[in-house]
């Protein structure tokens, strides 16, 4: 997994934590869905990556 793409998963993953985080501690609904929506889109960035080393290119 090249590094850039790691580390912008990673980030987008605490990110959406931190969101969904504070979200649920002030009560709103939306940024905690938000902070859903970013760890989810971490996660398939992080997958793809894998699927990438895992084929070589």
């Amino acid at each position: 997994m090249s590094g850039t793409e790691k580390s912008k998963a990673t980030a987008e993953q605490a990110k959406g934590k931190a969101k969904e985080t504070v979200g649920r501690a002030v009560g709103n609904e939306r940024m905690t869905a938000e902070g859903r929506v970013e760890q989810a889109k971490g996660d398939a960035r992080q997958a793809k990556e894998k699927t990438k080393d895992a084929f070589g290119h």
